[in-house]
């Protein structure tokens, strides 16, 4: 009864999951390389010439003066910090009260200070310059936002659970006549047979394929999970797991304040302070500066670093979060060794984002959301196939002596 209960939900599941696993899956295998995919289509925003010899360029904060000031209309609170050779700097802006802009990112060569363009992110109707930032919403929220991000997340959330129905459908009877141990009568589930049919073939593809990367497909479900459906995800996590304080110590003002009590200045040196202080204290290294932002809802900064407790290729998430008015800290946020649970939403976010290890793990990702596709593919072929069996069992005439009434 059991098994039977099982074999049923996944089918159901299964069939109701496809379309959107199909989806997912093809446009996370192209966001594997997301960065570069996006930099190779609007190479005018990306990249950007060495500077000359001797060139001093501005500092970021100098940057932001010079965005503020060819957009009159717009909030800087945001101020990347991190430079690489050859690459722009994107701000990310927004409107002032009453105002209205045309772009949200704004990019600028942070040799001369030039702006070089901007976008709406995610907006197709801009064009090329959105096709991966438009995919990308596609792939999270189906463009569809805020609506969009809660139905993947419940699609995330029955797939979690689908992938240990479909594991659990592939255990052999724990005990057989045979008598060969479990593991070996369990080994025929992680092969693809040759010489067969089509239908067995798609079956076999079905099965094994879902068992070998099983780990990392529950991994991605379970991140999409943490993404879009923290509702399921924070109650989950934290009766399991210890986690650090952050966000909840940020009470949000009635009225945000628009502009911090201190000046840009101050800030990044008191964020640099600050952390310096703190990896100091853990015994961490401080390796890059990534960005500093301010929140009018907290009136805080947030200061964030590439530290030794960062995992992922590029980027830091080490933050230091203070008062805007006073610069008292408010909280440090460690990406891992700070608390068990948030060591483990950076590791299985990392792995979903394919930002760990370089360009083998990229390719890696792009080959499993290929598979995930494929996967939603073969199990609809099945389901067909066998309904397709069903119907023509029960079309049959019945010999004659034989009753259909049991």
């Amino acid at each position: 009864m059991m098994r039977a209960a099982l074999v049923l939900a996944h089918r159901y599941v299964g069939l109701l999951l496809a379309g959107f696993l199909l989806l997912a899956g093809v446009t996370g295998s192209v966001l594997a390389w997301y960065e570069e995919l996006d930099a190779a289509v609007n190479p005018r925003l990306f990249h950007v010439a060495p500077p000359a010899d001797g060139a001093v360029p501005p500092d970021p904060l100098r940057l932001r003066e010079l965005v503020a000031e060819a957009l009159p209309a717009a909030r800087v609170d945001f101020v990347p910090l991190l430079r690489r050779q050859g690459e722009a700097v994107f701000f990310l802006v927004a409107p002032k009260p009453g105002a209205a802009l045309e772009n949200d990112q704004v990019f600028v060569n942070p040799h001369s200070g030039e702006l070089l363009g901007g976008r709406r992110w995610g907006d197709i109707g801009q064009g090329s310059t959105n096709l991966l930032p438009f995919i990308y919403r596609l792939h999270y929220s189906l463009a569809l936002d805020t609506a969009g991000t809660t139905l993947l997340g419940i699609v995330a959330l029955l797939w979690a659970i689908d992938c240990w129905v479909g594991a659990a459908l592939t255990f052999p009877a724990r005990r057989h006549r045979s008598g060969k141990p479990w593991l070996a009568r369990w080994w025929p589930a992680w092969q693809v047979r040759r010489g067969t049919s089509a239908y067995k073939l798609q079956v076999d593809l079905h099965r094994a394929g879902g068992l070998w990367p099983w780990a990392m497909l529950f991994i991605i479900a379970w991140s999409s999970v943490g993404f879009n459906l923290q509702v399921v995800y924070d109650p989950v996590m934290r009766a399991m797991f210890a986690h650090q304080p952050a966000e909840e110590l940020l009470p949000r003002r009635a009225t945000p304040q628009a502009q911090p009590g201190m000046s840009w200045e101050a800030a990044l040196a008191n964020g640099r302070r600050l952390m310096r202080d703190a990896a100091a204290a853990r015994g961490a290294t401080v390796l890059e500066e990534t960005l500093l932002r301010y929140d009018p809802g907290t009136a805080t900064f947030r200061y964030v670093v590439k530290s030794s407790a960062d995992i992922r290729d590029r980027y830091g998430s080490t933050a230091v979060v203070f008062d805007a008015n006073t610069g008292e800290p408010r909280f440090h946020w460690w990406p891992t060794g700070g608390a068990a649970g948030d060591t483990i939403r950076t590791w299985i976010t990392s792995l979903h984002l394919a930002a760990l290890w370089g360009m083998p793990f990229k390719a890696f990702m792009c080959v499993l959301g290929l598979a995930v596709a494929v996967l939603s593919v073969t199990g609809v072929v099945i389901w067909q196939r066998k309904r397709q069996g069903r119907r023509a069992t029960q079309a049959r005439p019945t010999p004659p002596g034989i009753s259909n009434a049991h």
